[in-house]
């Protein structure tokens, strides 16, 4: 073989190689990730009895916005897959009444709408329901309020549903101050 032909077939391979050896360890990281996020499994929720209003607690959601936010306290739970689960019911400004049945993942920041409430005090189950990430920028300036000052102001760690409820009752928010971003 020619001298100059060698030294191709050096220099591809040693450029080669290490991408495919990066390459290889790039597809283990994701496989090994994907396995850590297949690890959880969610419960099958259980629908709560639909909310009261001598069980609603107002969720102080900042004034943007006109609507009015509340949890039915005896259907806040905390699932054995980490999924803390509640009714909620927003009073529109015009007056309309939206109820549903909600889950948070504290670890994900993520919601979940199970069912929604009917006029006539049933549940129906959401068509689709899947998780969203909860935004501090959404409609829904309730679900962020919930996330980081009750529900999950360690987003390792789910708050235990007692000590969310005194908060919420007390209006008191459990974040530190000025960890609200």
């Amino acid at each position: 073989m020619h001298l100059s032909v060698i030294r191709a077939i050096f220099c591809a391979l040693a450029f080669t190689l290490p991408a495919a050896a990066f390459a290889a360890l790039a597809t283990t990281f994701e496989a090994d990730y994907e396995d850590e996020s297949k690890s959880w499994k969610e419960i099958e929720a259980q629908l709560p009895g639909y909310p009261r209003s001598e069980n609603l607690i107002e969720v102080v959601a900042g004034s943007e916005t006109p609507h009015r936010f509340y949890i039915d306290a005896t259907s806040v739970s905390l699932g054995a897959d980490g999924v803390l689960r509640y009714a909620s019911v927003v009073k529109t400004a015009g007056g309309a009444l939206n109820v549903s049945f909600e889950g948070m993942r504290c670890q994900t920041r993520e919601l979940k709408v199970y069912a929604l409430g009917r006029k006539d005090g049933t549940w129906a189950r959401a068509r689709k329901p899947e998780w969203k990430r909860i935004l501090m920028r959404d409609l829904t300036p309730q679900h962020w309020v919930l996330y980081r000052q009750y529900f999950c102001p360690s987003p390792a760690l789910p708050t235990p549903p007692r000590t969310a409820l005194d908060a919420l009752r007390r209006g008191e928010g459990l974040a530190p101050a000025g960890e609200m971003d």
